[in-house]
């Protein structure tokens, strides 16, 4: 009786586990690629927040170049696109789950800095990139909910994710036993 009772808890963490590593893949995946694809653009309000959250002796001219001209525009939106790709093929769950929280805590921050500043000032998060254009832009409230459920999903990946830390899915294991030349 133990034994069935141990596959259901095994099928309940395995399936809550997919479902969250679905939908927090997904969203990282349709926000970088919405990024990536507009070529190098950032949001101004981006460097708005950064310019108010880091001490003027930190943003050097050189650091203001490398943030606003590389690590936001290029680095960011790659990150996302690598991390979701990774989540929805399943490959180290555990382990994207962990980097994407402090991306999606920086997310946090920047949009609660953008809900501060009033309503007025930024009416739009522009978190999608060019998607944003086909169906619409998020306030920055609704993108601050976007990214505590995306942060919350990653936690559950983080906690229910059967298996060890670095576990691989059964099909990357069966396709590196089948790649390893076998010496008999």
């Amino acid at each position: 009786m133990s034994h069935v009772i141990e596959e259901k808890r095994y099928r309940a963490r395995t399936t809550t586990s997919l479902v969250a590593s679905i939908l927090v893949g997904l969203t990282l995946l349709i926000a970088g690629s919405g990024k990536a694809f507009g070529f190098g653009e950032m949001p101004g309000q981006t460097m708005k927040f950064i310019g108010a959250v880091l001490p003027d002796a930190l943003l050097t001219p050189e650091v203001a170049y490398f943030i606003g001209d590389i690590f936001f525009p290029y680095i960011i939106p790659w990150t996302e696109l690598s991390l979701g790709m990774l989540l929805l093929l399943r490959v180290w769950p555990r382990l994207m789950a962990v980097l994407c929280l402090p991306l999606v805590a920086a997310f946090m921050a920047n949009n609660s800095w953008l809900i501060a500043q009033g309503k007025t000032k930024f009416s739009a998060c522009e978190c999608f990139g060019i998607w944003e254009e086909l169906f619409g832009t998020l306030t920055p409230l609704q993108a601050l909910g976007v990214d505590i459920g995306l942060f919350l999903l990653a936690l559950i990946i983080t906690f229910v994710q059967p298996g060890g830390f670095l576990a691989s899915p059964s099909w990357l294991t069966r396709l590196g036993q089948k790649l390893r030349p076998q010496y008999d």
